[in-house]
């Protein structure tokens, strides 16, 4: 027994870390048992670098976590400002003592003050490695549990190699897992992107490469599309994606992205879950694109099966459908504006649609 730190406990539960490699739900519940048996309320993982609210954290600490990240002390952390350079440089568990000189320099920050409306103040953070990402087992105190001292920090120092193995092996089957996933959506001809919680594209199936191009491409990881309404809500599912906790669902409306000449494309998002869904991973969402089947004959034969339409006015509404002006409908087709107005009409009453966004959502089901 080291101080409050059960040696003999925390070796115990060490050991069941790999749990959370197939199954990163398990992460509170580990989390929980070490805290048990370090005489600590709460933890949470942190990455040192860039600190998310989607992280692993034990209930008993989630609302005072909860507030560290609404209240954005996360941005102007001076734990991670003063620990991180001191794990980096080779130290396994920092504690306040390593950072402060003086209790009284402590209290005078604003994130202790801040901590001090939960009843907590003391913290050890055990150092870790994902690849070349270094995180941190934060483990909380409350003021009447006191300190880490030095005997506890070397305990819990053991802690340190064990994540190291668990956040590596956890982070490469996660990948498998994200990959055995997209490329089962390719086997049914649907292509597929996974994006981690940044946005930033983690995985491309074979499949998904056709929908590359002037209309959807990839830039720096990034999917960058013209469409500048589809842009933007793809863009506010990104900050959503970015702020959402594990917690949140990720209830997306799907998202249509009109093309020059071509009918439109759908997105639809899919949220991660299993081992795909680990910490240090960070994939969030699968984005599933449906439309890029041009087998144009086929959509009319379906068109003017589903609606009786004639072959002029299925072809008048696949144009229509593809982002084109009932002007540049009429020129395609060789035909006058007022045949297309009265073809235009006549679609609209078949369709049971009154405007071109609503026959662009009616076909692109038929897809």
């Amino acid at each position: 027994m080291a101080g409050k730190v059960d040696i003999e406990r925390l070796q115990s539960i060490s050991n069941r870390l790999g749990d959370a490699v197939i199954d990163p739900a398990m992460w509170p519940v580990l989390m929980q048992d070490i805290c048990s048996a370090s005489g600590a309320m709460g933890a949470c993982l942190l990455q040192s670098d860039v600190r998310t609210p989607d992280v692993p954290m034990t209930e008993s600490a989630r609302e005072y976590f909860k507030s560290y990240f609404d209240g954005h002390y996360h941005e102007a952390d001076i734990r991670a400002a003063r620990a991180v350079p001191l794990l980096l440089a080779g130290r396994q568990v920092v504690s306040d003592q390593d950072i402060f000189t003086s209790e009284s320099e402590m209290l005078r920050d604003p994130l202790y003050a801040h901590l001090n409306g939960y009843g907590l103040r003391w913290f050890a953070a055990v150092g870790f490695f994902a690849g070349p990402a270094l995180w941190g087992f934060s483990i909380q105190r409350t003021i009447g549990e006191g300190a880490f001292d030095e005997s506890e920090k070397i305990a819990l120092a053991n802690l340190s190699q064990r994540l190291t193995e668990t956040a590596t092996l956890s982070t490469s089957v996660g990948r498998a897992v994200l990959s055995n996933v997209t490329n089962a959506l390719a086997f049914i001809q649907r292509p597929a992107i996974a994006l981690d919680r940044f946005g930033s594209v983690l995985d491309v199936n074979p499949v998904a490469e056709v929908i590359f191009g002037d209309d959807i491409s990839l830039a720096g990881q990034r999917l960058v599309i013209r469409d500048r309404r589809a842009q933007s809500a793809f863009n506010a599912f990104l900050d959503r994606l970015r702020t959402a906790t594990d917690r949140d669902a990720l209830a997306v409306a799907p998202i249509v992205i009109r093309r020059d000449g071509k009918l439109p494309v759908v997105v639809r998002v899919l949220p991660v879950d299993g081992a795909a869904r680990s910490p240090f991973l960070g994939a969030r969402a699968i984005l599933i694109f449906s439309g890029f089947d041009e087998r144009e004959p086929e959509q009319l034969t379906m068109l003017r099966q589903a609606f009786l339409l004639t072959p002029s006015e299925a072809r008048l509404a696949l144009c229509l459908a593809g982002g084109k002006s009932l002007e540049q409908a009429a020129q395609e087709m060789a035909i006058a504006q007022e045949t297309a107005r009265s073809h235009l009409k006549s679609v609209f009453r078949k369709t049971a649609t009154h405007r071109q966004g609503e026959l662009i959502a009616v076909v692109s089901r038929l897809r």
